[in-house]
């Protein structure tokens, strides 16, 4: 399903009855990232799936981009399929966006799941983020391949499951050029976490013992600036936990969401 809102036709999914859960899927990916989550929650939860801009097959308007327009994005959303409130499930990318909604527009959000995700990026973020985008656009989506899932995944994973490293190096290669550097440099120039002190969503927060992208110590500092928070370590997983442990991964979403439900 498509809708234009915000200026930016978004593509999204729904699946499933019951409160409104929203899950946001990371830089260089797509819906497909949450195959493995949808049809357990979507047992408990109505399922809102959303492709963001430059992803999958939303549009990919011309950058650059804030954290605060992709936020804008999913509240226009919201306001077009009569969301009035919604639990948020948010991983890398989609964490930053949740944090921005949890900031900017708290009263929307029920509960807030942030998974391999940082408030603040370290002290070379803007110059990192700012290389990859460059790679991207001087060499193609293709490049971003290979580091990608080396960071996102662990070794012995990335060895056992070549069936899922393809899919998801497929959804890397279906990124846009122009779309993956906007959101790369929005990525870049995150840094929430005194603003997330006043945040008093009940939140959860998850991440891969392995996550070289967003380490533990990222997750711990988001733990430490939101006040109502519980922080969840998957053992043997990296960046897309979800995928990584999905098993794991969906009994810490149910157990904290379904006492709420």
């Amino acid at each position: 399903m498509f809708a234009t809102v915000n200026h930016v036709k978004l593509h999204y999914e729904i699946d499933g009855d019951g409160p409104w859960l929203t899950l946001s899927h990371s830089v260089g990916t797509n819906n497909s990232m949450w195959a493995p989550q949808v049809e357990a929650l979507s047992r408990h939860f109505k399922v809102l799936r959303v492709e963001t801009r430059g992803h999958g097959q939303s549009d990919s308007p011309a950058g650059p981009y804030q954290m605060s327009d992709l936020a804008q994005d999913v509240l226009a959303l919201w306001d077009e399929l009569g969301i009035e409130k919604s639990h948020w499930l948010g991983l890398s990318m989609g964490g930053m966006i949740g944090q921005t909604l949890a900031i900017k527009a708290p009263e929307r959000l029920s509960h807030l799941i942030l998974a391999n995700t940082t408030g603040r990026g370290p002290a070379n973020a803007a110059a990192l983020w700012a290389d990859r985008a460059a790679t991207a656009q001087s060499k193609g989506m293709a490049a971003m391949v290979e580091g990608s899932l080396s960071r996102w995944f662990t070794e012995p994973y990335r060895a056992a499951r070549p069936e899922v490293m393809a899919s998801v190096a497929a959804m890397i290669e279906g990124s846009t050029v122009e779309g993956y550097a906007a959101c790369c440099l929005a990525i870049g120039a995150v840094n929430t976490l005194e603003a997330l002190r006043q945040v008093r969503i009940p939140t959860l927060i998850i991440v891969g013992e392995s996550d070289q992208a967003t380490p533990p110590a990222m997750a711990q500092q988001l733990h430490e600036h939101l006040m109502d928070s519980q922080l969840c370590v998957l053992p043997n997983a990296a960046h897309l936990s979800n995928m990584e442990q999905p098993e794991s991964f969906t009994e810490a979403v149910l157990k904290f969401l379904k006492p709420a439900s």
